[in-house]
């Protein structure tokens, strides 16, 4: 029994309280986490090819930082994907509620009740992928852009180790903290 039960809601409102919370599904957790690996790594090639360094002797560096970045950039879109839902729910409801209904109106048998859940679902559904989207997007751009800045130039003077160590896991960390901050 979930906590909501032992509460006293009913499993619609359970149901649009699960849509509704920071939790993400495994579906969205795996898709976060791939694409944080992947742009978290991409920054291994730039070190690998233009900074010249050695990819066997520094692959325990690229691992570890790898690792961290990657869990912090999958914060970050956790984060904003939560805070965009709820705007992007509000500004597409009329255009959804306007679909749904045309799609159900041949349908003389369902209630209103009926009609208010299929709509709500819709636009919960429209929320999540747009809002999944473009956390994606941002994050990744926002992440590419401080690597490249603090790779090429304010931590150039610094040995190659050091700076992938720190202009990858600083601009991982800002990323986070800026997803934070975001409203």
């Amino acid at each position: 029994m979930s906590a909501a039960s032992k509460k006293g809601y009913s499993r619609e409102e359970e149901l649009l309280l699960h849509d509704f919370s920071r939790n993400v599904s495994t579906k969205s957790s795996a898709l976060f986490y791939g694409n944080a690996l992947i742009v978290s790594a991409t920054s291994i090639w730039l070190f690998w090819r233009i900074h010249q360094m050695n990819i066997y002797s520094s692959a325990f560096v690229f691992v570890i930082v790898t690792a961290l970045t990657t869990w912090l950039i999958a914060y970050s879109y956790k984060h904003v994907k939560y805070i965009l839902k709820f705007k992007i729910a509000s500004k597409r409801g009329e255009a959804v509620t306007r679909e749904v209904n045309k799609l159900i109106s041949d349908d003389k048998k369902m209630t209103k009740k009926e009609r208010d859940e299929r709509v709500l679902w819709k636009q919960n559904e429209v929320a999540d992928f747009e809002a999944t989207t473009f956390a994606i997007f941002y994050n990744n751009a926002l992440f590419l852009a401080l690597v490249i800045v603090s790779s090429f130039y304010l931590l150039s003077s610094f040995s190659p180790t050091i700076n992938y160590v720190f202009s990858v896991t600083l601009s991982g960390g800002l990323c986070a903290l800026l997803s934070t901050s975001t409203k």
